[in-house]
């Protein structure tokens, strides 16, 4: 019975590790086409820019897997801790490492227009600190989801919503290939304030991710006793099979800029209660 038990879950154990495998398939594949990218010579920048923008999507494709394998692994019941320590470091080469290299090699590398000032020479340098600081934070959530047990963020919204705590990495990276896939993965080229508000990006979504701002996780949402998630879905994806570019670029930046909305809206919210509290007050307090 023992014998026949075991080799019943191993197919249910599989399947989730199989959707992690293909996160980090889809990491390895950026990281490779990026290269492939930069390696081409400067006659051949369309088809640099085609490989920077395969590179894009493979991030996009890596959040479906990601999204994927662990909600097939809580209906499976095949969770366990291998399983999320393969997950945690998939995550952190196919959001962290593949989006960095992607990109300063989009977003740096051809910043720089030729003969500039020695002020705009700290570009480069300025590029590589950024996207550093972008791996480290990636990898640093991670770490941080890995010993937390139940992190909360520091301003909890309501009870019966699932957060996060800070933006989550897929999303995050899945921002970064978005304005690629927009542009078409043709890079920024002698144009050293997109190189420097790229840089401001990047260095904000690193802070995000480590940040304890809220970000709605729709977890607790039960998409399959809803009639009307059926025609959202298909309307989803007939939009972004037709126009992926704007409406890809679009939900992601809306999603990265609804955490700091929140937080900046409740730190508004709670100025007038503030001012308005009495010093002192007998009896008991309602929270506001």
């Amino acid at each position: 019975m023992t014998i026949r038990k075991k080799a019943k879950r191993k197919p249910q154990l599989a399947l989730p590790t199989l959707f992690t495998v293909g996160t980090l398939f889809c990491g390895y594949y950026t990281l490779v086409q990026t290269i492939k990218a930069v390696s081409l010579p400067p006659h051949q920048a369309a088809d640099a820019a085609r490989l920077l923008d395969y590179a894009a999507i493979a991030i996009g494709i890596a959040m479906l897997t990601d999204g994927l394998d662990g909600r097939i692994a809580r209906l499976t019941n095949a969770t366990s801790k291998f399983g999320g320590e393969l997950d945690s470091l998939a995550d952190c080469i196919t959001f962290g490492a593949g989006p960095a290299l992607l990109a300063f090699a989009w977003g740096m590398r051809g910043a720089l227009p030729p003969g500039g000032s020695p002020l705009l020479e700290l570009l480069p340098p300025l590029g590589y600190f950024c996207t550093f600081l972008y791996l480290t934070c990636a990898a640093a959530r991670l770490a941080r989801f890995n010993v937390q047990a139940d992190p909360r963020p520091k301003n909890p919204g309501l009870s019966h919503r699932g957060y996060f705590v800070g933006i989550p990495s897929p999303p995050s990276a899945g921002l970064l290939g978005a304005v690629v896939h927009f542009s078409y993965g043709r890079p920024i080229e002698q144009w050293w304030p997109g190189g420097l508000l790229w840089c401001v990006l990047l260095a904000g979504l690193g802070l995000l991710m480590i940040s304890s701002w809220r970000y709605r996780s729709f977890k607790e949402l039960n998409f399959m006793q809803r009639r009307v998630t059926v025609v959202f879905f298909a309307s989803l994806i007939f939009l972004i099979w037709n126009f992926s570019r704007p409406v890809l670029l679009t939900m992601a930046a809306t999603f990265a800029a609804s955490g700091v909305l929140t937080r900046v809206a409740g730190l508004f919210r709670r100025r007038p209660l503030d001012a308005d509290r009495p010093a002192a007050v007998d009896g008991p307090q309602i929270p506001g």
